[in-house]
């Protein structure tokens, strides 16, 4: 097949997704497939796609436009086949506030959470209502971008005081702040694979200070990883089957990865779904694939074969 791997873009995770499309290229070559990456930062994508037609796009664009269903309906409007969530469902899925309302209306557990939205701040004084959102919560909580990924824009906050700062950071990165309880536990990611959306084994994570925030993703050595995770059976069966749950709920496709953490009661808690996981040397979908027997190699084979499904 001809294959278009678009990666870079100009969001904060351009370094990311280039590393992630590079791999994803080489691998692609590897398997016999004509596969180019095109960055959307360097040249006119509509042009370049229109002029050299792939057969299937594969994504590898992290964070806006790669995530929230840009692209995809771009490439559903230039009527190219792609890897991954369909346009509507990577709407609902990247937005952080959509995805828990879809979650918890599908009986997936999810920690409480509130939200703020920018101009509800700026115009109607929803500062005077941070306090409440700590009524709610509780101490500590954890205050998120609702549109953003990699950790970028998260802060933990212990003290109601380091609120504001919080919610104004993370409305620097979108247009709404989910101020969310924080649950304590290991956190773990379970990464979904294939037309049926097959489990790979859970990958524990363990920064080793700190953390899992940007740098300790992608800083090799910060981060200690266990796959298989080091959970009881029941409790790995339970994450097993919430990501799947989350996964019908929010409609994924191709590949996800699903970040979950496990409380000391082995009950875990859906945080957020990813519809283009990196694919870098220290991204946990290729780790869990390893553990299974795969080489990048076949994960793209597995996920090429699943998109290829539907044209």
């Amino acid at each position: 097949m001809r294959i278009a791997v678009l990666a870079g873009g100009r969001t904060p995770e351009r370094d990311v997704s280039l590393r992630s499309g590079h791999r994803m290229t080489l691998s692609l070559g590897e398997l016999g497939h004509e596969a180019w990456l095109v960055d959307p930062a360097e040249v006119p994508l509509v042009e370049t796609l229109s002029e050299r037609r792939p057969d299937l796009c594969w994504l590898a664009l992290h964070g806006k436009e790669g995530e929230d269903g840009t692209v995809q309906r771009l490439l559903d409007l230039l009527q190219i086949p792609y890897t991954g969530t369909a346009a509507f469902d990577c709407e609902v899925a990247f937005d952080k506030v959509l995805a828990k309302d879809a979650l918890q209306r599908a009986g997936v557990p999810t920690p409480p959470w509130v939200v703020i939205e920018g101009w509800a701040l700026r115009d109607l004084g929803g500062g005077a209502a941070l306090g409440k959102a700590i009524e709610r919560i509780g101490l500590p909580c954890v205050v998120k971008p609702s549109r953003s990924g990699s950790a970028l824009g998260i802060s933990f906050v212990e003290r109601e005081g380091d609120l504001p700062q919080a919610v104004m950071a993370a409305l620097s990165f979108s247009g709404a702040a989910l101020i969310e309880a924080k649950v304590a536990g290991r956190e773990v990611a379970a990464a979904l694979v294939g037309t049926a959306l097959e489990p790979l084994p859970i990958v524990e994570i363990v920064p080793k200070e700190g953390v899992y925030d940007y740098a300790a993703r992608y800083t090799a050595g910060a981060t200690e990883y266990f796959c298989p995770a080091r959970l009881s059976e029941g409790a790995s069966a339970a994450v097993a089957a919430f990501a799947a749950a989350a996964a019908e709920a929010l409609h994924l496709r191709d590949l996800t990865r699903v970040d979950l953490i496990v409380d000391a009661n082995d009950r875990p808690w859906v945080l957020e779904v990813n519809v283009s996981p990196g694919m870098t040397e220290t991204s946990l979908v290729p780790m869990a694939a390893q553990a299974q027997g795969l080489s990048l190699g076949d994960l793209c084979d597995i996920v090429l074969r699943s998109a290829v499904d539907r044209i």
